[in-house]
């Protein structure tokens, strides 16, 4: 049976985000920080009842009520931050937020892309490419700001010239280990695809991080991630098949 409201793909990810609440809503769920500290986050804020309401709905599935499917993924995440509390809180969120939610996905990988070569973007041409795939209606419009403005909280990015233009904000190295193929991980839960090994690190929905690892190396002895030759020098990233 076909539901013909799934014509457009769901926005979901329909709140600004600031990365305090993420990080607050990371450590309740790594068990560091309580409801009460998240919601006393919150009311900091000043939301009102139903803002409040819908923010806490993307930071459930962010990090304290997952998706099934993403239940497992999620805890790993959870557990590399519990095993070392300085590894990027804004990495971590920015991973779950890509497997999570595809519109959140799409933004980051057309910001990316449209900021590769001169390190800015006009966010007129973002919405222009969201409206293209997701239709021109009202929500797409303030979903995509809603995103944007989410990842300039959460260091991507700066909005300049009252919003009008995009500046990428100096990557951040990722240096721990686990995080970097976890976010790997991540970006093969947004794509949904395999991807060349050589190509992962330039993943334009990346773009806030770097990685100084050999992301090769890190690949090829990580559990939750396969890899498989595709002829003489050409090796491809997948999710092990039984995910």
């Amino acid at each position: 049976m076909t539901d013909q409201k799934t014509s457009a793909p769901k926005i979901g990810f329909d709140r600004f985000i600031a990365l305090e609440w993420a990080a607050a809503a990371l450590r309740v769920r790594a068990g560091s920080g309580t409801i009460d500290d998240l919601d006393e986050v919150l009311d900091t804020a000043g939301l009102g009842k139903e803002a409040r309401k819908k923010t806490k709905t993307v930071l459930n599935r962010l990090w304290l009520k997952p998706r099934p499917e993403l239940a497992e993924f999620a805890q790993r995440g959870v557990d590399i931050f519990k095993s070392d509390p300085s590894v990027e809180i804004s990495a971590l969120t920015w991973g779950m937020a890509l497997a999570t939610y595809p519109f959140f996905g799409k933004v980051a990988e057309l910001v990316g892309r449209l900021s590769s070569i001169q390190g800015d973007c006009a966010s007129a041409e973002v919405h222009r490419r969201m409206s293209e795939i997701y239709g021109e209606r009202e929500g797409t419009l303030r979903m995509t700001n809603m995103v944007l403005q989410s990842q300039a909280s959460w260091g991507g990015i700066e909005r300049v010239e009252k919003g009008k233009r995009l500046v990428r904000l100096p990557e951040v190295n990722v240096n721990n280990e686990e995080a970097v193929a976890w976010l790997i991980e991540a970006v093969l839960r947004y794509t949904g695809k395999a991807l060349p090994v050589s190509a992962v690190s330039s993943q334009a929905m990346l773009f806030p991080f770097g990685f100084e690892q050999s992301l090769g190396y890190l690949i090829s002895k990580s559990p939750n991630l396969a890899v498989h030759s595709q002829g003489p020098g050409s090796q491809l990233v997948t999710l092990p098949e039984n995910d």
